[in-house]
């Protein structure tokens, strides 16, 4: 099945992880800045550029996504979701310095040897 997609299918199938990873990013450095949970921090957090561009992440990456199930089944293609779980820690560490673990290291093993066992 997946030796026959096309190099754009195989983007796509890694690339909206990694899209919806950078949103993530992007959710935790607007946190900072969100004000408290009223009508005029809503509206605040409603304007803020750095939401706004997470947002955008998360609507292309939903797009993609929806190309992408054109040309695979959704059982297969969902199990690439899970690589969020490796690509979310990797950039909490570039951007905030977040610490990687053995833990998370064997957790990424696990993952890829999960995709292995679906889709192989």
């Amino acid at each position: 099945m997946f030796a026959s997609l096309s190099p754009i299918t195989w983007l796509g199938l890694l690339g909206t992880p990694l899209l919806i990873a950078m949103g993530q990013v992007l959710f935790k450095m607007t946190s900072s800045t969100a004000g408290d949970f009223s009508l005029r921090g809503l509206a605040a957090l409603a304007a803020n550029p750095v939401l706004i561009a997470a947002l955008a992440l998360y609507g292309f990456g939903t797009i993609v996504w929806i190309y992408v199930l054109k040309s695979v089944p959704l059982t297969l293609a969902y199990s690439f979701m899970g690589l969020t779980f490796c690509f979310v820690p990797l950039l909490a560490q570039l951007f905030f310095g977040e610490p990687l673990t053995f833990r998370y290291a064997l957790g990424t093993v696990l993952i890829f040897a999960g995709l292995l066992a679906i889709n192989g």
